[in-house]
């Protein structure tokens, strides 16, 4: 059985690095051997902190010419994604990038352009798809246990306010870029993982929130959209990061055979269920937005899988995400479209 280590140089060392930092070594696999920050930092504490030697760079060129890094994972600031990612493609190195991977879609395309030309494989960070629960639902589906499922509802719902580290930058549009990119691009992800890709139209409203701690968004903090699918189902997908409650992660898939509601279902498939109560998963839930509590071990486990056998990565490689970002920025320009012609009163 192949099982290589791999060297592997973060860019970026704020929150979202901390959770990849710790998920990478958990795998067993990855070094941490290398830094790129913008601001100074301790060469042995950090080597101390990691277990190897980790050197800090300041400059991209510098950071991606060493010879021995064979893995970038790019944790960086949401507007510098696109221009890294193609750095890191460029420079031969396989690429872990958080979401999004790009703010419109034009970088989008050259990120995808770049990956592929350089042959490097890819992870993006729509992690969600290796949770307990969407693992679940997708098994339910791909099992015909709800039968045909022709309606589906993914919903995102975390309030993003002054209380929430990625607050401070997130409420600017060069950086969050929308509600959908900024957080729930999730939801949108796991509709299409639930669903399949194959969508035909796509039409989406948005608003705003009128309490004072999500004043200073620079964009609709909550979006809905409806899909169609080119076979006739219909999905939809709320994104609401202005909201005063508890995070919640909503799936709702309905088919001739059955339903299936967070971690309750039925299904006529199997004998001697009630009709009249559900049946309880006994899975755990995606209920944080924390991304300490990402199941991002799984996915990366995953990816060098994928490197060590010259595999596409399952699930969330640049193919997926790029279907996925086509559809948000479908939305996300419906929304647009939508408020100019019909602009609040």
């Amino acid at each position: 059985m192949i099982m290589n280590s791999y060297n592997v140089g973060i860019i970026g060392y704020g929150w979202v690095a901390g959770a990849h930092i710790a998920a990478l070594q958990a795998t067993g696999r990855a070094r941490i051997t290398s830094i790129l920050s913008s601001r100074p930092l301790d060469e042995a504490k950090l080597s101390a902190q990691h277990g190897c030697a980790v050197r800090v760079f300041r400059d991209l060129s510098e950071f991606l010419a060493q010879p021995d890094m064979q893995v970038v994972s790019v944790c960086s600031y949401p507007q510098d994604h696109a221009r890294q990612a193609i750095a890191v493609a460029r420079a031969g190195k396989h690429l872990i990038l958080e979401k999004p991977v790009a703010l419109d879609r034009e970088d989008l395309v050259a990120v995808r352009d770049a990956v592929a030309a350089a042959g490097v494989r890819s992870c993006v960070c729509f992690e969600c798809r290796y949770s307990g629960q969407l693992r679940t639902a997708k098994a339910f589906v791909d099992q015909g246990l709800l039968g045909r499922v022709h309606y589906a509802e993914v919903d995102y719902f975390h309030g993003i306010g002054p209380w929430y580290g990625q607050y401070r930058w997130n409420t600017r549009k060069q950086a969050g870029g929308s509600s959908l990119l900024s957080a729930g691009c999730h939801a949108m992800d796991a509709l299409l993982l639930l669903m399949g890709p194959e969508v035909e139209v796509v039409s989406s409203y948005s608003t705003h929130s009128s309490a004072k701690d999500f004043a200073d968004y620079e964009y609709p903090t909550t979006s809905v959209t409806i899909l169609r699918f080119r076979d006739g189902r219909v999905g939809k997908c709320a994104s609401v990061i202005d909201c005063q409650q508890p995070y919640y992660f909503r799936i709702h898939l309905v088919g001739s055979e059955g339903t299936l509601l967070d971690d309750k279902f039925y299904t006529a498939k199997l004998g001697g269920l009630n009709k009249k109560e559900w049946s309880r998963l006994g899975i755990p839930l995606l209920d944080s937005g924390d991304v300490s509590d990402h199941p991002y071990q799984a996915q990366f486990e995953a990816f060098f899988h994928a490197l060590d056998h010259g595999q596409e990565m399952p699930l969330t490689s640049m193919t997926d995400a790029f279907a996925t970002h086509e559809v948000i920025f479908a939305a996300d320009h419906s929304a647009a479209v939508h408020e100019r012609k019909h602009p609040p009163a």
